[in-house]
């Protein structure tokens, strides 16, 4: 993706989250040079170790508008806190999924989530579940929660989830998702997120974007911290 075209997301994004009520964090806002400058003071620090703020994927593919997502996360505890049972054991993130543009087939290893339309279109949910290895099986349903109810769900089931509604995943519930009918604003609230490992795709994608830098960034992504932060 063009660092150009990155930017023109932000911004966009930045508009449709305050039309819905939703203010990011102050961080969001900082230049990349600010950033920098916090964390090496140590006061940011914590912010780029949790990987908190700016992610924006075309999965590697060169096709936003047709697979892409817009992320950004608010807050996210510590894998060591989770592994202790207490502590930090938590994220929060709010996401995009424009009209028609898919979130491709993907599970979770360690992550639990609640995927909850804030506001716009529907958002559509197709389900799948998984193998004794925890594979992806195009034979198998799921069941899951839906606003806190049991729901038994049959394979490829296309979940239709209306502003204000949610799905509780668990790992091995195999998802892809995407706007139906318009653009969608997503709140997302998991245990501790850890994007770099945990996310397992159907098909060889990657889950990050690969970057042209056309133009300076105007904010720094989650996956440009291991080269601006560099100890």
């Amino acid at each position: 993706m063009k660092r150009s075209t990155i930017n023109e997301i932000m911004q966009a994004a930045d508009e449709m989250i305050r039309s819905f009520g939703f203010t990011l964090p102050p961080f969001a806002r900082w230049t990349p040079e600010t950033f920098r400058a916090r964390v090496a003071d140590g006061s940011a620090r914590r912010i780029a170790e949790a990987r908190m703020g700016w992610d924006i994927t075309d999965y590697g593919e060169g096709r936003f508008d047709d697979m892409g997502l817009f992320l950004f996360t608010l807050r996210n505890g510590s894998l060591a806190d989770l592994t202790a049972g207490r502590g930090m054991v938590y994220a929060e993130k709010l996401l995009i999924s424009r009209q028609d543009q898919l979130s491709p087939m993907h599970t979770h290893v360690i992550k639990s989530e609640d995927i909850i339309n804030r506001g716009g279109a529907t958002l559509a949910v197709e389900l799948f579940g998984s193998d004794e290895s925890g594979g992806f099986d195009d034979s198998k349903g799921v069941t899951v929660l839906t606003d806190g109810l049991k729901r038994e769900l049959p394979p490829g089931h296309v979940l239709k989830l209306a502003p204000g509604e949610s799905i509780t995943l668990n790992p091995g519930d195999w998802h892809a998702f995407w706007g139906d009918g318009g653009d969608v604003l997503i709140g997302e609230v998991s245990t501790v997120n850890d994007d770099e490992t945990d996310n397992v795709f159907r098909e060889p994608i990657g889950r990050f974007a690969d970057v042209e830098e056309d133009v300076a960034p105007d904010h720094l992504l989650v996956s440009d911290y291991a080269s601006w932060f560099k100890a």
